[in-house]
């Protein structure tokens, strides 16, 4: 959707600690290596299922072997780490969770098992109970096997490192609606894409708007006000 990514990369990497990136992975074989000089540190990439026909049903395209060229080319590139953010969804891709730990031992990724999320109001709804897989059981299994257990100080979850064809591979489990701990330690303030700033995702309550002082010329203590602001205005969603 950008063209000039690379040059946003460039230009925002020298003024902090680290620049990431979350993409769908289908321009990332073209990418990658222009991204890591530019500045870029690491990458997650979504990648729900291996499944051809389950990849083009879930995102609307046939685009799954250029996301897979894309993750290859990105752990040549030497983006480090490179995470793979899979998504289950009940009765669709759940059964493939063995495959695609296989799959990120095969290739060295990290893989993020992610829970359905909603909001509050959706999670009482019948497309929600239709699509949420717990991933309450898969986290027991892995504490099971698990060669070592970490921690994830930012997000508050646990890291487990699996054995797979030989190899060591990484699976971090992702549950929102179940991580307490993590919602009420975030730290992350987000900008839209129409200039507002979000302590939440999903609750715009606390949204702040940058973009109209920006235009009518604020200092930078005046946007400082706004950062602070929209901090103070951060409240746990999950509790």
């Amino acid at each position: 959707m950008r063209n000039d990514i690379t040059e946003i990369v460039r230009r925002i990497s020298p003024l902090v600690g680290e620049v990431s990136m979350t993409t769908n992975g289908t321009w990332l074989a073209q990418f990658a290596s222009s991204l890591k000089d530019a500045g870029l540190k690491r990458v997650n990439v979504s990648l729900h299922t291996l499944d051809g026909g389950r990849y083009a049903r879930l995102c609307g395209t046939d685009e799954i072997h250029n996301v897979v060229s894309g993750i290859t080319n990105a752990m040549k590139a030497g983006l480090s780490p490179v995470k793979i953010n899979m998504v289950v969804f009940k009765g669709e891709n759940d059964a493939e969770i063995p495959r695609m730990i296989e799959f990120c031992a095969d290739v060295g990724a990290i893989l993020q098992l992610i829970e359905y999320e909603s909001d509050r109001e959706g999670a009482n709804g019948c497309q929600f109970h239709q699509r949420f897989f717990s991933l309450k059981d898969v986290e027991e299994e892995l504490s099971q096997r698990s060669l070592e257990t970490t921690v994830n100080e930012l997000h508050r979850r646990r890291r487990y490192v699996v054995a797979s064809h030989e190899r060591e591979v990484t699976v971090e489990v992702v549950r929102p609606m179940h991580n307490t701990e993590f919602c009420a330690n975030c730290t992350r303030v987000r900008l839209s894409s129409d200039g507002r700033l979000k302590p939440c995702l999903l609750d715009r309550s606390g949204e702040v708007d940058v973009l109209g002082p920006l235009k009518a010329g604020a200092t930078d203590s005046e946007l400082k006000r706004l950062f602070i602001r929209v901090v103070n205005n951060r409240r746990p969603y999950w509790s």
